[in-house]
């Protein structure tokens, strides 16, 4: 059957791709548009197996709460270029995954691509199709959710950095949207002494230990000055411990508690680009 410049043009507004990609679509499927867009998924899913290989650093990173403050995830989707990564199209693309994530909050990333991502095109599904459109690898990167009383999101300019802090009560937008802010700029390892990975506390008193015999110190007291480093470490790399950012003489923890003695951070979720 013939293929007119209409359905051409309908195939597009339905699926962004290309027009010469719409225009063999519809000519090998006989101008079934249904069959096409199976055609151009297919041809995404293709493109994405022929680039296995190719490392996808640049992308979108976003972070949503939903109404009530209650529940927020940290999305991303990478791509192969910084020039995708800007495109309009693509970030609308990355805010609606956000959005279905944080309406579904599925439990990991595999489950979030099985999730329906419009007209019952699943979230995988729009990744291919998006993969056959622009030609590049892109993936969800990064997923993650929180549930709390008091959920507060920050996105850094740029859309390269994300994060969601969740609290144990309701606080001020103010105080919340700061701490927040602090997470992303400080890039915490953890909320607080307690919930850094023991593996990572070996690793830098082992690193102390060494650097305190190699500044020639009695062995009897290398063990005692490698505690006092670590101690320097949690107060620059846990949240709660850190130099509030706007007041240097505030730890966020007595930040958090001039504003209200029992206000504390029970969740913390950050991404960037580069991790």
């Amino acid at each position: 059957m013939a293929i007119t410049a209409a359905d051409v043009n309908k195939l597009r507004q339905q699926t962004g791709a290309g027009m010469m990609d719409c225009k063999k679509a519809l000519e090998e499927t006989n101008g079934d548009f249904e069959a096409a867009i199976d055609y151009l998924r297919k041809k995404g899913a293709k493109v994405a197996a022929n680039r296995q290989d190719r490392e996808a650093k640049e992308g979108v990173v976003l972070a949503k709460v939903n109404d009530d403050n209650t529940k927020g995830v940290v999305v991303a989707v990478n791509c192969e270029t910084d020039f995708v990564a800007k495109n309009q199209d693509f970030i609308s693309f990355v805010q609606k995954i956000a959005e279905i994530a944080l309406q579904h909050t599925p439990a990991d990333i595999e489950s979030l691509k099985k999730l329906p991502y419009d007209n019952n095109i699943s979230v995988h599904d729009k990744l291919m199709e998006q993969v056959g459109k622009i030609g590049e690898k892109i993936d969800i990167g990064y997923y993650q959710s929180v549930h709390c009383p008091y959920v507060v999101s920050y996105i850094h300019p740029g859309n390269r950095l994300a994060v969601v802090v969740g609290f144990n009560k309701k606080t001020d937008e103010e105080v919340g949207f700061n701490v927040a802010m602090q997470a992303a700029a400080m890039s915490p390892v953890a909320i607080d002494k307690d919930d850094v990975d023991p593996k990572l506390v070996e690793r830098e008193l082992e690193i102390a230990r060494e650097q305190v015999r190699a500044e020639g110190k009695p062995e009897n007291m290398v063990d005692k000055i490698a505690e006092g480093k670590l101690n320097k470490f949690y107060k620059e790399s846990t949240l709660l411990n850190q130099e509030f950012f706007i007041d240097s003489k505030l730890t966020v923890r007595q930040y958090l508690q001039n504003s209200d003695k029992e206000l504390t951070v029970t969740h913390l979720k950050r991404f960037s680009l580069g991790n």
